[in-house]
């Protein structure tokens, strides 16, 4: 696993198209037990090189109901985003992944891991590539019809500020999903 995880941290399929270069950023161990599928690293996890130290991070693991100390442990989760490279910024918010990444290196970084027992699909593009033709006609209901898709999945909004007005207009998240989701992650770490 350390060996691949080399490779795609020194992956460079689609520098010539991102505005600050390539830093891709994942993170595993072959015994991680959650996989967190999520859309691409902001600006902040770029210059920093770690995903999730930021406000979108802390309110992830406020929804997994984890400390800073159990998520960024490999054992727990392993963390891989949909385009590994920060994308650049668009209108109303990054610009979605590079599509390079899902297919060059998804199936062979799942298929190294050996303890897989949940993957938490985090916002639209992970659900779209892993729920193929039973995902539901949106976000929302895929979100609310979260038990449809377990054992495997569970899949989540992103927590980037931008869906503040998602999370207002559907409150139900946080009062009746969240708490499934924490008790799914709790069974599981």
């Amino acid at each position: 696993m350390q060996k691949l995880l080399s490779e795609i941290r020194n992956c460079k399929a689609c520098a010539e198209n991102l505005p600050l270069g390539p830093r891709p950023i994942v993170a595993a161990n072959e015994n991680s037990r959650i996989v967190l599928v999520s859309q691409a690293p902001g600006r902040k996890a770029h210059e920093k090189n770690k995903a999730y130290d930021d406000p979108s991070g802390r309110k992830l693991r406020k929804w997994l109901g984890v400390t800073e100390e159990q998520f960024y442990n490999p054992d727990n989760f392993a963390i891989l985003p949909m385009g590994f490279c920060y994308p650049g910024k668009g209108k109303t918010g990054d610009l979605p992944p590079r599509k390079e990444c899902a297919p060059l290196w998804h199936n062979v970084f799942l298929g190294n891991l050996k303890n897989v027992q949940l993957v938490v699909l985090i916002g639209k593009y992970a659900q779209d590539q892993y729920l193929g033709n039973s995902a539901k006609k949106n976000l929302t209901q895929n979100v609310s019809d979260y038990a449809d898709f377990l054992p495997n999945y569970f899949p989540i909004p992103h927590p980037s500020p931008v869906n503040g007005f998602w999370l207002r207009k559907n409150p139900w998240f946080e009062t009746d999903v969240v708490p499934a989701l924490q008790r799914h992650i709790s069974e599981l770490i």
